[in-house]
């Protein structure tokens, strides 16, 4: 045993010695890791050098210097022909642009990367960023096209020439034109429709509401058109959290009605005679003061609310012959961003979402045959629904989208929305047809109508008859709609089942709000009336021919009716604070479930 452990104890030692001088042979497997090794090592070693060379042209201590670097890389494969404002404009029923504003100087102070290029008139790149397991960083480039596209350098003329002026004829075709500028707050919007800003004054005379007015003057004095002896007057009103306001008129709060022939109309709203361009700047000027706004992180003047600037053409009867509606929409808000803000905030943003949801279905709707026009679904498309149902109406979006590389997630919900509407306007033309039909209901008429029938009809103004449930029901269509797009892939907002509830939640909760309202004002109206009779009640139990059992009969009657009165007031004051309750319940579940 002895010699047997001295002998593989020797042969250990002849082993490393071997080993020490390389004699041992190594397995093919033992070779072929040390190849990859050194391969990878060497590969390495290239990657390194390379991205030390690259990064010499660029700004390393700028955040996501990479990202930049890899968009100028693909950019520079690219073949860039954006539009100038020399290509020809083409009229569509449906137009479908979109907008790209240039970093503003805070972005470009902060050195943010721009992840957004229109390489043609007609195509935008988002350059989206991601990142791997292993952390490597690379870019999903998405590509959309749509009729017309606006790069950082084009000026509001350009825009306004390829969207808004075409529409004009339409309105001294006796038609509905309707003109929308929709986007992340921040993006441009307001810009866009009303002038340049310089702090929180704006310029009125370089935006679209000045341009297209100019437009209107111009067509209106001419030969044609002076036989028609048409007046211009123009209006200005917000809606904001679903209630419509008078920017002509102290915001002044207004209503929604519909007359006799089913036609809905804003009771109250001051209408403007305007004789030149400088009225309709006055008139916007006053307007945009009075403008419902709040700071946001993009825009320290946020625009909250939907404002609507409409140039109507009459005839010397005073009906309507032409409308222009000019609309800057509020920013859209992800349901997810709102839900953890405050009550006020949360309810603007939900208001938001609904209404831009329900004017895409609207405008779906122009695009498929016999679809169901949900105009109830927000105050915005009921307000508008001749912008819909009209044989001679046509609209234009003008999508506007905020380059930096922090927004990326909302310029692409923007560009999927107005994606899905560049859909719904080829699906309309390959159907061979440009007035579908849209099922509405059975009373509605065509915005145009027949002048003598406008002249001798009666109207008859009357609240919608199913306020209400009308509302819910077009909700619960969006609700459907909203799924179904997301399914499918297509839908720019929020869709989980969270989101939906809450949007429900806060619709039920304004309706409470104005129904609480409203019964306080009756019981106001109420209180008046007693204090009057009561007064007589004194004067009469003060008098010489009193009978006191009459009197006291009187006044517990006034006692009771005033104590139904205020029963019902106290009633809707709890059903108000449930609703209240719900919809804190429903924005924390929201909450909960957002990234």
């Amino acid at each position: 045993l002895s010699r047997a452990k001295e002998r593989k104890e020797q042969q250990q030692q002849q082993q490393q010695q071997q080993l020490a001088l390389g004699k041992v042979r190594k397995s093919n497997c033992v070779k072929e890791v040390e190849k990859l090794k050194k391969n990878r090592d060497m590969r390495r070693l290239k990657q390194v050098e390379e991205s030390t060379q690259k990064a010499k042209d660029y700004d390393v201590t700028a955040p996501n210097w990479e990202f930049l670097q890899k968009i100028q890389e693909y950019k520079a494969q690219l073949n860039m022909s954006p539009l100038r404002g020399n290509e020809p404009v083409t009229e569509k029923k449906i137009c479908v642009c979109v907008r790209k504003r240039p970093l503003n100087k805070k972005e470009v102070s902060k050195k943010v990367v721009d992840v957004v290029t229109v390489p043609s008139k007609s195509t935008v790149l988002v350059h989206e960023p991601k990142t791997k397991v292993d952390l490597t960083k690379y870019l999903e480039n998405q590509n959309f096209n749509f009729d017309f596209t606006f790069d950082e350098t084009v000026s509001n003329e350009i825009v306004y020439r390829y969207t808004a002026r075409p529409l004009v004829r339409t309105v001294f075709d006796g038609g509905v034109a309707t003109c929308f500028a929709y986007g992340q707050t921040g993006s441009g919007k307001t810009h866009t429709m009303g002038g340049n800003f310089s702090g929180k004054e704006q310029d009125s005379t370089k935006g679209i509401y000045a341009l297209a007015a100019s437009d209107v003057f111009k067509l209106n004095s001419s030969v044609e058109n002076r036989k028609k002896c048409l007046s211009i007057s123009a209006s200005f009103f917000e809606i904001y959290n679903g209630k419509v306001f008078d920017l002509l008129n102290k915001k002044k709060k207004l209503q929604i009605m519909e007359d006799g022939r089913a036609h809905v109309q804003v009771v109250g709203l001051k209408e403007v005679a305007v004789n030149g361009v400088s009225d309709v700047l006055q008139l916007i000027s006053a307007g945009n003061i009075c403008r419902t706004s709040g700071t946001t992180s993009a825009n320290q003047f946020s625009s909250r609310s939907h404002a609507i600037f409409q140039i109507i053409l009459r005839r010397k009867s005073g009906s309507q012959y032409g409308k222009f509606s000019l609309i800057d929409l509020a920013g859209n808000e992800r349901g997810a961003d709102t839900a953890s803000a405050d009550r006020r905030t949360r309810v603007e943003g939900s208001e938001i979402n609904t209404s831009l949801l329900a004017l895409k279905e609207c405008i779906r709707a122009l695009g498929r045959k016999g679809a169901h026009l949900p105009f109830r679904g927000s105050k915005l498309t009921l307000v508008l629904r001749d912008s819909f149902i009209g044989e001679n109406s046509k609209l234009c979006m003008i999508a506007m989208v905020s380059p930096g590389f922090h927004c990326c997630e909302h310029t692409l919900n923007t560009m999927r929305y107005a994606d899905r509407l560049k859909e719904i306007r080829s699906s309309n033309s390959s159907a061979g047809g440009d007035n579908p039909s849209v099922v509405v209901a059975a009373a509605d008429t065509s915005v145009a109508g027949n002048e003598e029938e406008e002249q001798h009809q009666p109207v008859d103004l009357h609240l919608d008859v199913h306020p209400s449930n009308s509302a819910h029901i077009e909700l619960d269509y969006l609700q459907k709609t909203l799924q179904d797009d997301y399914e499918e892939g297509g839908c720019a907002l929020d869709r989980s089942a969270e989101l939906l509830t809450f949007q429900e939640a806060v619709c039920t909760l304004m309706e409470a709000e104005e129904q609480l309202v409203e019964t306080h004002k009756a019981a106001y109206r109420e209180r008046e009336v007693y204090m009057n009779e009561e007064l007589k009640l004194i004067e009469y139990v003060e008098s010489t021919e009193c009978d006191t059992e009459e009197y006291a009969n009187a006044l517990e009657e006034l006692c009771i009716r005033n104590m139904e009165a205020t029963q019902k007031l106290h009633e809707q004051v709890q059903l108000l604070k449930k609703k209240l309750r719900e919809e804190e319940i429903a924005s924390k579940k929201l909450t909960q479930r957002s990234p």
